[in-house]
């Protein structure tokens, strides 16, 4: 399932974490928003997330994903698996349209509404009308740089823009 009109990408290098994401919001062939936050902490902001998709739909599913993580500890991957299968069981959920990426210290996931729970290889995962874009230039960026992992997601997602139409260079960055 590809989601259009955003950018999230997430990168670990070093024992550092960061997510960031663009803020554009596209209804069709319009920009509808510029400055959108797609990016998020969770469970007492030991977890970092991000979306794409629709808006509605991302907000009910980290809904779903805080009961998960509060019903787990803060087990990311547990949480991610459970919502996984409620996600894709669920004849209400299942009709929601977005894609989570999450992150914490040791895990790394994407999760779809199909039921996927991908763990990078990596360290990097990208979701969104412009995660190849981001994924090309954070692996070119993770191997022939110095930077560090907020260094190589906020590059990312400024070639992204440069080069997507439904990325622009309103950037949220999280970092742990």
């Amino acid at each position: 399932m590809q989601m259009h009109g955003t950018t999230i990408i997430a990168v670990k290098k070093e024992n550092q974490i960061s997510i960031g994401g663009d803020g554009q919001v596209t209804l069709g062939n319009t920009i509808f928003k510029a400055k959108s936050q797609k990016i998020r902490t969770l469970y007492n902001g030991d977890i970092l997330a991000g979306f794409a998709g629709a808006t509605a739909d991302a907000f009910t599913l980290f809904e779903k994903f805080e009961i998960k993580l509060k019903e787990y500890k803060g087990n990311l991957k547990r949480s991610a698996v459970e919502l996984a299968k409620e996600w894709r069981s669920d004849k209400y959920l299942r009709r929601l349209e977005a894609m989570i990426i999450a992150v914490d210290k040791e895990n790394m996931y994407i999760l779809s509404g199909t039921g996927d729970v991908i763990e990078p290889d990596d360290d990097i995962a990208v979701i969104g009308s412009g995660g190849t874009y981001a994924l090309a230039a954070a692996r070119a960026l993770v191997k022939f740089s110095d930077l560090n992992a907020k260094q190589i997601v906020e590059e990312s997602l400024k070639i992204t823009a440069d080069i997507c139409i439904y990325t622009n260079h309103n950037l949220t960055i999280l970092e742990k």
